[in-house]
């Protein structure tokens, strides 16, 4: 039996979550200052901004003009209910991925031929941390995976992109666990499905719009097929 091993940023963001469901973190109050909330866990800033980004992501948090994230008032029991996706008919995971792959390939297209310099390096800093992710074999880094396609998405500078993934992004980070969970203690698998992020990377770099989308739709196609997705054709 394997004891799971969860990362730091893990362990911050559920007890994130029990400070607000508590109370101790207040609907409509703003979070302690980033420095606060390093003192207060004993951690470095990396993780505690890994922790933050999956809560604004996912709607919990909100960062407002002037510094500092903000409690937003939503309908907490059902915010932090767990969905299963063990539970669930995979054929919605199949739906979600089919319609990632869609977006997903024209937003690389344009952000090869959209993007600037700063994007290609807060690319290359998800990348890296993604790396780092994989090589630890029992950490699943669904959030390092899921920052690097928020910020090829937001490269492709058309609000209305962006908007729609980020309005689903609660489904695709918990999507993301699902499926990068598979890969947990093998090796070679991980480290294909980094080298396939690396590819998305270059094509973006070197604007290759259409190596780009290919990438992205052989990443996302691989993804659809380790999940059984009888719907996938592969091309020759």
């Amino acid at each position: 039996m394997q004891i799971e091993r969860k990362k730091i940023s893990e362990l911050v963001l559920e007890e994130l979550k029990n400070m607000i469901k508590s109370g101790e973190f207040p609907l409509n109050s703003k979070l302690p200052s980033e420095k606060e909330l390093t003192q207060k866990f004993g951690i470095s800033r990396v993780p505690l901004r890994e922790a933050l980004s999956v809560l604004e992501a996912s709607g919990i948090i909100d960062s407002k003009q002037g510094g500092g994230y903000w409690v937003k008032e939503v309908n907490l029991a059902k915010m932090f209910e767990t969905t299963h996706f063990d539970m669930v008919d995979i054929s919605q995971v199949h739906d979600l991925l089919e319609m990632r792959t869609i977006i997903e390939s024209e937003a690389a297209f344009l952000a090869a031929t959209r993007h600037r310099e700063e994007d290609i390096e807060e690319l290359k800093s998800s990348l890296d941390a993604f790396r780092k992710v994989m090589n630890d074999e029992w950490s699943v880094g669904y959030e390092a995976d899921f920052s690097f396609h928020g910020l090829l998405v937001r490269a492709a500078y058309n609000p209305f992109l962006t908007k729609t993934m980020n309005n689903l992004s609660d489904l695709h980070l918990r999507a993301l666990k699902f499926s990068l969970e598979k890969n947990l203690g093998w090796a070679a698998k991980r480290k294909e499905v980094y080298l396939e992020h690396v590819e998305i990377y270059e094509a973006v770099k070197r604007r290759d719009g259409h190596a780009a989308k290919k990438a992205v739709i052989n990443h996302l196609t691989k993804a659809r097929i380790k999940l059984n997705d009888e719907r996938v054709i592969e091309s020759d």
